[in-house]
């Protein structure tokens, strides 16, 4: 199968270059729009490689030395992108792992594509147009070569960043062919690398930013600074459902090193918002001062005064398309209620195969359980925070953020300043798993720089994260098994729902693998907000799927993998429904694969274990559990992972990756719990916020990767959802009781 892909000179999205000054080129490409490549533009050639970086989203830069820069234009989370799609980009130019520099790329819509990370998509997306970014310099360097030695381009080579015409002998580095390079036209089409010759790409290279991190270097939102800088904190209502009626600055602006008290409304009422705009209280508080210390002490003693808001209903437009109409309702609420209202919900259905009823009125045997889960908060290690300076013309903003590009409209919006006038720089995030998606605080920092006419760093004190919301949503779902006279799955009924929105996906495993299926939603109108998290609504489903088809797998007294391989045959053979959203191929290799390496038929007798597996993000993942269970605490021996998620371009991060979501997953599995009472979160901070602790972590972890050759999908949520059904398996064996409620409590 050739690897031929068509470049249609596509110049406005995908490529431009331009001499260096000292001899060198650079070439850009976009990272989304270069995967659509048919819009037509000329090359756009200049003297110099300035300030200005032409109109990409992801670029190479060749020095008369050879050494190359890389651009990473996506934020970098803590998944290992930074250092993963750079390395695409060096396979394809063949150019040697140590002779290249990535540096990160500012936000700027106009150069760049979808500039954020979110829903394990940046390695998806980015794939193919990184390759053809790294082959098409590859090409125009072999061309530049050819004309200079006066031969076919045909007969010019490349080996780690050194161009070779072995019938005569001549060889040169990139660097001494980099400027004519950059004069050269880009083909109709560039002929891509076959994977079995990929070098770079499936070898472990180490992070980018390591040795920054280790040291202590300015990487991170809340490293920000610049002379002059004033701390600022805000401060929200205590409650849910609360909105501010007055407040005295003057209690505070006495106060040693306190420079202003004020109000700001952080969304205009007749603004349009987006999906990443939710805001929790769309009116706080801001204290100024010299000093972090000195800001916290004024918010303790400041005077402020709350009442409570009417109901009211606002619109969302769903990334830039798609309108929804969200009611928010008054009142103070408290998890007791939301328990009681989840018990009477009326759901619609989702989908339906079969005679769902019919199975259950003629069952010989039915098995109903429900599962509930609670909400659960971020906890980014990296207190949320951000650097502005805004004057009245120009805006400079640093701060951790996932989604900046959907941000920058709402930021110039509430300035009332054009966005080419908003400078947004991307730093390293110190955790983010869908929280800093909702960049309120960054409008917020915003906001008090304009006030107070100088930069300002803005900081959450872990309180103010942990109790003003963005939460996982609390979850419910009831799981109904059909079984005949003969002890088989006939029929199978879910009825799923949260507050405020359903953990629900009807066309997924199990879906296409039972005759009979009724899948059926609802959900909960709150005004607790609610937003992303790790696998976002996978992380609950997941867990009381797997759960749920373990009790079942007992019922009829079949081996746990063996029951689910066998509905994967089902559905690979003779598929109920045409909606199914998986491959029941892959999903059976990642739990043969498993089965495999755990050694899953030659169980230990002194250990427990529990299997699951899911599909999520693109990606499949399956995992066995050993656990011990002694006087009443949980040891979690060793953790056997499989993962099918394509080509695996840096297997140590991958590997990473894997392992801090099994950790992250038990962690909340076993003590991830928010209540609220009269609309006040019930924790506030660690001391009552259990986190997993080092000791608590699985004692082993391995890690097992499907070699498909397919293109890769999404690593940093798959292999989170599965861990919750294989602990909730592991900990039945051991104590002989189920788990149907988030967290996990042994006694």
């Amino acid at each position: 199968m050739s690897n031929l892909l068509l470049t249609h000179h596509n110049r406005r999205s995908f490529l431009k270059s331009s001499a260096v000054t000292g001899g060198g080129f650079m070439i850009g490409f976009s990272l989304l729009a270069g995967c659509q490549l048919d819009e037509q533009a000329d090359m756009d050639l200049g003297p110099t490689l300035p300030e200005e970086w032409f109109d990409m989203n992801g670029y190479i830069k060749i020095g008369d030395n050879g050494v190359v820069t890389i651009m990473s234009p996506n934020p970098e989370g803590g998944q290992n992108i930074k250092t993963s799609m750079p390395m695409i980009i060096a396979e394809e130019l063949d150019i040697d792992w140590t002779s290249v520099i990535v540096e990160q790329a500012p936000l700027n819509t106009e150069k760049y594509s979808r500039q954020f990370i979110g829903g394990s998509n940046a390695i998806r997306y980015g794939w193919k147009a990184l390759r053809l970014a790294g082959a098409s310099a590859r090409h125009m360097l072999r061309a530049a070569a050819a004309d200079h030695w006066g031969v076919a381009i045909e007969g010019v080579s490349t080996t780690s960043g050194i161009l070779h015409h072995k019938s005569s002998g001549q060889s040169a580095s990139y660097g001494e062919m980099a400027a004519a390079a950059a004069t050269i036209a880009i083909p109709e089409a560039i002929e891509l690398k076959e994977t079995q010759d990929f070098q770079l790409i499936g070898s472990s290279q180490k992070n980018v930013d390591g040795p920054k991190i280790v040291t202590g270097k300015p990487l991170f939102g809340i490293d920000s600074h610049k002379d002059g800088t004033l701390i600022a904190m805000i401060i929200h209502p205590p409650a849910f459902g609360m909105k501010l009626q007055s407040f005295d600055a003057k209690s505070v602006t006495s106060l040693p090193g306190i420079r202003d008290a004020f109000s700001i409304k952080v969304l205009d009422d007749d603004f349009e918002r987006q999906h990443f705009d939710t805001c929790t209280f769309l009116e706080v508080v801001a204290i100024v001062g010299d000093s972090t210390w000195q800001v916290m002490q004024a918010k303790k003693a400041m005077t402020v005064l709350w009442e409570p808001f009417e109901s009211y209903t606002e619109e969302r437009t769903y990334y830039r398309q798609s309108k929804q109409t969200l009611t928010i309702p008054a009142g103070k609420e408290s998890t007791a209620d939301h328990i009681a209202a989840m018990a009477q919900q009326e759901a619609k259905v989702v989908r339906k195969d079969g005679n769902p009823e019919a199975a259950f009125t003629d069952a010989a045997k039915i098995i109903e359980r429900t599962y509930t889960a609670p909400f659960l908060a971020h906890n980014c290690m990296e207190p949320m925070n951000f650097f502005a300076h805004v004057t009245h013309d120009h805006a400079e903003l640093i701060g951790p953020l996932q989604k900046a590009e959907l941000t920058e409209q709402t930021i110039a919006a509430r300035l009332g300043m054009p966005v080419e006038n908003i400078n947004i720089q991307l730093p390293r995030l110190g955790g983010g798993y869908g929280r800093r998606s909702y960049a309120h605080w960054a409008i917020e920092a915003a906001l008090i720089s304009q006030r107070m006419r100088a930069p300002i760093k803005l900081i959450y004190t872990r309180e103010d994260d942990m109790t003003g919301g963005i939460y996982r949503p609390a979850y419910q779902a009831t799981y109904r098994a059909a079984l005949n006279e003969a002890n088989e799955l006939v029929g199978l009924h879910i009825n799923a729902g949260g507050i405020p929105e359903s953990p629900l996906y009807a066309n997924r495993f199990p879906a296409g693998a039972v005759d009979h299926y009724l899948a059926e939603s609802w959900t909960i109108n709150t005004n607790i907000t609610i937003g992303s998290f790790r696998a976002s609504r996978s992380n609950f489903i997941a867990c009381a799927e797997q759960s749920f088809l373990d009790e079942v797998a007992e019922a009829i007294d079949k081996d746990p993998i063996d029951f689910r391989l066998e509905l994967l045959e089902r559905a690979q053979k003779k598929p109920v429904g045409d909606n199914n959203d998986y491959d029941p191929s892959r999903y059976a290799a990642v739990l043969q694969l498993v089965r495999d390496q755990s050694g899953w038929d030659n169980q230990s007798s002194n250990v427990h274990r529990g299997v699951s597996a899911y599909y999520c993000h693109n990606s499949y993942s399956a995992q066995v559990l050993d656990v011990k269970v002694e006087a009443g605490d949980i040891t979690v021996e060793r953790v056997c992972c499989a993962v099918d998620c394509g080509i695996v371009i840096n297997p140590d991060a991958a590997k990473n990756l894997a392992e801090g979501a099994i950790v992250d997953g038990i962690g909340n599995a076993l003590f991830g719990e928010l209540t609220f009472k009269d609309g006040a979160a019930e924790k506030s901070n660690f001391d009552q916020y259990r986190m997993i602790r080092m000791a608590e972590a699985p004692k082993q972890i391995d890690t097992h990767f499907v070699d498909n050759g397919k293109d890769p999908t999404g690593l940093g949520e798959p292999t989170f959802p599965p861990v919750f059904g294989a602990l909730a398996n592991a900990l039945y064996q051991a104590t002989g009781k189920r788990f149907y409620k988030q967290p996990f409590r042994i006694g």
